[in-house]
């Protein structure tokens, strides 16, 4: 394993097995820079490869923490994120195909792999937890540190004509 980029591999030894032949990675840091905009930290996972007439099949699962801002309060949290990963990487992959292509110094870089399966697992709209009560939209105040006592104007709520009709 390189110590400065740990996510690319040598998988030559793989290439010249027999078909059928396995082999699991495990990775295990403290702290991951994947790319300039993804940083996990607690980063650890395996990756199992599996040498195929076709090429080396890649079946990686991994987690790692990494800090997001609640959409309700703004405030900063840790997020977990857990995901899975299969890929081929081929030998002879077909023209305009979407196979990845076994390099030819059989040197993996799982980097934009992980990068890209982790962003898939990046909540769009995170919550720090499901109680947030958010940011009070007269004063701005954290409402789940104190609660400033302002109440929305019933009457600016969408449904208010509808409570209306419920009323006659």
């Amino acid at each position: 394993m390189n110590l400065r980029k740990p996510l690319r591999i040598n998988v030559g030894f793989l290439v010249s097995s027999e078909t059928g032949y396995s082999h699991d990675i495990p990775f295990e840091e403290e702290k991951l820079k994947v790319a300039e905009d993804l940083t996990l930290r607690g980063f650890y996972g395996n990756a199992h490869f599996n040498r195929t007439p076709q090429g080396l099949l890649l079946e990686a699962e991994f987690e790692g923490a990494l800090d997001l801002e609640c959409v309700r309060c703004l405030n900063t949290f840790e997020h977990t994120i857990h995901w899975d990963m299969t890929e081929l990487f081929a030998f002879h992959p077909k023209p305009d195909s979407e196979e990845l292509q076994l390099p030819e110094d059989a040197q993996i870089d799982l980097a934009p792999l992980v990068r890209d399966y982790a962003f898939t697992e990046i909540p769009i709209k995170p919550v720090c937890k499901p109680s947030c009560k958010g940011l009070c939209p007269i004063c701005g105040q954290d409402l789940n540190k104190n609660d400033c006592g302002h109440r929305p104007d019933e009457n600016d709520s969408p449904f208010a004509s509808l409570r209306d009709l419920l009323k006659n």
